[in-house]
């Protein structure tokens, strides 16, 4: 079985609009499901479920405390939709991104998991692409091919279209510095957590999102890295087609643009402090430090000394949580980056 998780914070909009949208791409795969590109084993994996429900795909939504009609919307829709197992889990209380997939990864029965936003919906054969790749024991996570629909703030109607699905990046400075990559190449440094498929038996092994990046960024770039530098693989299949429609998310309904620069600023020092484990990455983010701070104070830049602080005052936690994460580590950082060198 496949379990496609759905995190939700007041989408009341958004999954009227887009729920309809996955169901269509489940029938599609339950359907058209070409199982000549998939191993015994995997096909073993991706048994239907053991709970009387002869099912290939089961669809979990996990809400947030959301305070809209997000729960009611899904009820109408469970109701409705009679072949398709449907799931509601609910936090009591809003919790955050990394500690609301956890949980639906937690009651997920697939071996394989896939990530949706409510902001996201997919091409109607995006499962296929992705399931060939886990034939591979060793590949962990494969991300889609994000065409994100990106409109200028405040502004209303057809957006520009981006290519977006690849990741790669550079230390540089003491800091990681990510960026959007060449959608020809099938390597990747993260699968994006909004839009990607998982295995789920490596994802409890590593400990799936890391909750101290709560509530939002960084927590998938994180764990893919630790998924690589343990040995594992990410991939980009770009066959495997999703539209991402930004402007309509729940981060930039509920947050101001200087709450999310804190929040992106305090994950970005937990992501060093976390992963970087070679000596000179060490040394260079502590050379470093002074010139952040001084280019931050002369351009007014009042997120990233509150980022610093919030992210100083997880440091015992990030430290256990390295620790943790360098139990199986078998790549050092150079490893991983040399990979995605122009």
């Amino acid at each position: 079985m496949i379990s496609i998780i759905i995190p939700n914070y007041n989408g009341e909009d958004l999954l009227k609009k887009n729920l309809p949208k996955v169901f269509e791409a489940v029938n599609y795969y339950s359907k058209e499901n070409k199982q000549s590109l998939i191993s015994d084993e995997l096909k073993r994996s991706l048994r239907p479920s053991a709970d009387g429900l002869n099912q290939k795909v089961e669809i979990i939504v996990v809400d947030d405390g959301s305070t809209d009609a997000s729960a009611s919307v899904i009820s109408n829709i469970k109701y409705q939709i009679s072949n398709i197992p449907i799931k509601l889990v609910r936090n009591e209380k809003n919790l955050g991104f990394s500690s609301t997939v956890n949980k639906g990864v937690k009651v997920a029965k697939g071996e394989i998991v896939v990530l949706l936003n409510t902001d996201v919906y997919p091409e109607n054969n995006f499962l296929d692409p992705f399931i060939k790749h886990f034939n591979d024991p060793q590949v962990f996570a494969v991300g889609c091919l994000d065409k994100s629909i990106d409109l200028p703030a405040g502004k209303a109607g057809d957006g520009k279209v981006v290519l977006r699905g690849r990741g790669i990046g550079k230390w540089d400075r003491g800091f990681l510095v990510h960026s959007r990559g060449d959608i020809n190449e099938t390597n990747t440094l993260w699968a994006s957590g909004g839009s990607s498929a998982f295995r789920k038996s490596i994802w409890e092994k590593l400990g799936g999102f890391n909750e101290l990046y709560n509530p939002f960024y960084w927590e998938d770039i994180d764990l893919s890295y630790r998924a690589l530098k343990s040995g594992y693989k990410v991939i980009f299949e770009p066959k495997s087609v999703v539209y991402h429609e930004h402007e309509k998310g729940a981060i930039k309904q509920k947050y101001s643009p200087f709450q999310i620069k804190t929040i992106a600023y305090k994950n970005q020092f937990i992501f060093v402090w976390e992963n970087a484990t070679d000596i000179n990455l060490q040394f260079l983010h502590l050379l470093f430090l002074p010139y952040h701070f001084i280019k931050a104070l002369l351009r007014g830049d009042l997120p990233f000394f509150i980022g610093f602080l919030k992210a100083f005052v997880l440091l015992p936690k990030i430290i256990q949580s390295s620790l943790k994460a360098q139990k199986f580590f078998i790549k050092t950082d150079r490893e991983v980056i040399g990979e995605f060198k122009k």
